[in-house]
C-alpha cells in the first residue's frame, strides 16, 4: 500500500500493513445437491468465520476511501455473496460481543449479557449438540483453529470453546480455552496464562489459582510462540500451535491523544497481524484429514472504534482486510471451504463527511473543527480537531477531504452486512436478510452437510 496516505500514523504501522432467520432456515434446509461443489460429498467441508468485530458498512466505507479511493475496491468488497445482518439478542435490539459470539457460535439467540451459556444458564445448540458448534467439530474429528488480535479472553473466538456466566471471568475463560483441545490458538493475553510473581515474555502474571497455563501446554505437546519471527519460523509439520503475542491485547485500544500521549504505536510491534496469524494456521488446519473450522476475529476494529480513534480503527480496517484477501485466495484453492465473515455491531457509530454547504472547513490540508454542529466529536488524522483526511485519489486522480464524526463511545446496531465467498456461499445472497443464528446453520450445514430448521 502507498504509505502517502497514512501521514501522521507512526512507521510501524504502515509498515505492518503487507435473510431473515426463517428465509435462510428455508433455504438450507430445501438446498439440494447442486449447492454442493462438483464432486464433493454432503458434508466434510471447512469453515473460515471471519468476524472483524465492531465494523459495519460505515467503518468499511471509511477504510475504502484511505486505501484505495472511493472508486477502489477493497478484498471485502469483492466478495460475492452478501445479506443484511440481524443482530438483536433476546433481550436487546443492540448485539454484545460476547452475546453475537455465543449466537454465532451456538444457533441459539441468548442474552445480550451472555457468554457461551444464556446468562448464567447452559444451552445445548441448535444442532442438538450439548456443545457449540466449534465443540461439535472437534468431537467429530475436525481440527479447530481460534486466531484473534485481541486477548485470549476475546469473545468473539474463546465464546467458541468456554461458557461462564461472567465476561469479565478473563482468569476462568483463559484456562477454558487452554484447556479446550483445539489445534491452534494464536492471540494475545500472557497476563492471564500465568501465577502472580512470575514474569513472562511481556509482564507479569495474574493468575490467582497459581497455575502456569504455558508450561501445561507445552506439556500437552503444543509449539508455543510469542512474536512475529517465532511465528514464522514454526516448522513444517507441526499439528499443534499456540501463539501468545501480548500482556493483554496486541493493540493499545485508546484514542489517538492518549496513544500519543504514551508513545505507543496503535499495534504492537512485535506481533503478527491477524493475517499473519491466519496463514500459519491455515498451513496447520487445512492438513487435517477430516476438515476444519477456522475462528478468526479482528478485535481492534471494535475496541479503536469504541474509543473513537479513527486513525487506529482504519488500521484495523486495512489488517481485517488483508486476512480477506488471504481467505478468498485459500477458498479459490481448496472450493470445498466456505469463508463467512460479519460483524455482530457497529463501534461508535462512524460517519464520514465531506465538504457541503454545513461543512466548509473540510478542506485539503487544514485542521478540521474539533466538533461538528450537533456537538459531535470529528476526527482528521492523528484525533479530534487534526488535520482532515484524504481519499486515495478517485478515477479522475482526485484525492478528497473529509472528516470522520462519532455518535457515541458505544456499540449501536448500525449498517452491518454478512459476506461470504466458496461452499454454500450462495444461501447468504439467496436470503437477503440473515438472521445471528443463521450464521450458525450456514457453517453447521457446511461443515456436516444436511440443514438445520
Amino acid at each position: 500500500m502507498n504509505s502517502t496516505l497514512y501521514s501522521g500514523w507512526d512507521l510501524m504501522d504502515r509498515r505492518m500493513l503487507l435473510a431473515a432467520g426463517t428465509g435462510l432456515a428455508t433455504l438450507l434446509a430445501t438446498a439440494g445437491a447442486q449447492a454442493q461443489p462438483q464432486g464433493s460429498a454432503p458434508g466434510g467441508g471447512n469453515v473460515i468465520f471471519f468476524h472483524p468485530d465492531g465494523f459495519g458498512v460505515n467503518h468499511w466505507g471509511a477504510t475504502r476511501m484511505v486505501t484505495v479511493g472511493p472508486d477502489g475496491r477493497l478484498n471485502w468488497d469483492r466478495l460475492p455473496h452478501t445479506a443484511v445482518y440481524l443482530g438483536h439478542m433476546r433481550d436487546a435490539l443492540t448485539g454484545t460481543s460476547h452475546g453475537g459470539a455465543t449466537t454465532h457460535a451456538y444457533g441459539v439467540r441468548v442474552q445480550a449479557d451472555s457468554f457461551g451459556q444464556d446468562g448464567a444458564t447452559p444451552i445445548a445448540a441448535l444442532s442438538g449438540f450439548q456443545g457449540s458448534i466449534a465443540q461439535e467439530a472437534m468431537a467429530r474429528g475436525k481440527a479447530v483453529g481460534l486466531v484473534n488480535s485481541g486477548a485470549t479472553y476475546e469473545p468473539g473466538t474463546a465464546a467458541f470453546v468456554a461458557s461462564t456466566a461472567r465476561r469479565n471471568s478473563l482468569e476462568e475463560i483463559t484456562r477454558l480455552v487452554a484447556e479446550s483441545g483445539v489445534a491452534v490458538q494464536l492471540a494475545g493475553g500472557e497476563r492471564w496464562y500465568l501465577p502472580q510473581g512470575v514474569a513472562g515474555r511481556f509482564g507479569p502474571g495474574a493468575r490467582t489459582d497459581g497455575r502456569n497455563l504455558v508450561e501445561e501446554l507445552r506439556g500437552r505437546g503444543y509449539t508455543m510462540v510469542f512474536t512475529r519471527e517465532e511465528l514464522a519460523a514454526v516448522p513444517a509439520g507441526t499439528q499443534r500451535l499456540w501463539g501468545i503475542f501480548a500482556h493483554e491485547h496486541t493493540f493499545h485500544d485508546m484514542t489517538e491523544e492518549a496513544q500519543r500521549e504514551r508513545n505507543l504505536p496503535h499495534f504492537v510491534a512485535t506481533a503478527p497481524s491477524v493475517a499473519e496469524m491466519s496463514r500459519a494456521a491455515l498451513a496447520i488446519l487445512s492438513a487435517a484429514p477430516g476438515g476444519f473450522l477456522l475462528v478468526a476475529e479482528e478485535e481492534g476494529t471494535d475496541n479503536f472504534g469504541n474509543n473513537n480513534n479513527a486513525p487506529g480503527s482504519i488500521l484495523a480496517g486495512q489488517r481485517a482486510d488483508e486476512a480477506i484477501g488471504l481467505f478468498a485466495e485459500f477458498v479459490s484453492a481448496n472450493p470445498n471451504t466456505l469463508m463467512l465473515t460479519t460483524a455482530d455491531s457497529d463501534a461508535g457509530g462512524m460517519q464520514v463527511i465531506g465538504p457541503n454547504r454545513g461543512q466548509q472547513l473540510i478542506r485539503e490540508g487544514q485542521p478540521l473543527p474539533e466538533r461538528d454542529r450537533n456537538g459531535a466529536p470529528a476526527d482528521g488524522q492523528t484525533g479530534t480537531g487534526t488535520t482532515a483526511w484524504l481519499s486515495a485519489p478517485d478515477r479522475n486522480g482526485v484525492r478528497h477531504p473529509f472528516a470522520i464524526v462519532w455518535s457515541t463511545l458505544t456499540d449501536v446496531s448500525g449498517g452491518i452486512l454478512v459476506r461470504g465467498v466458496g461452499r454454500n456461499a450462495e444461501q447468504i445472497s439467496r436470503a437477503g436478510t440473515m438472521d445471528n443464528v443463521d450464521v450458525y446453520r450456514i457453517m453447521h450445514r457446511t461443515l456436516f452437510g444436511g440443514a438445520i430448521n
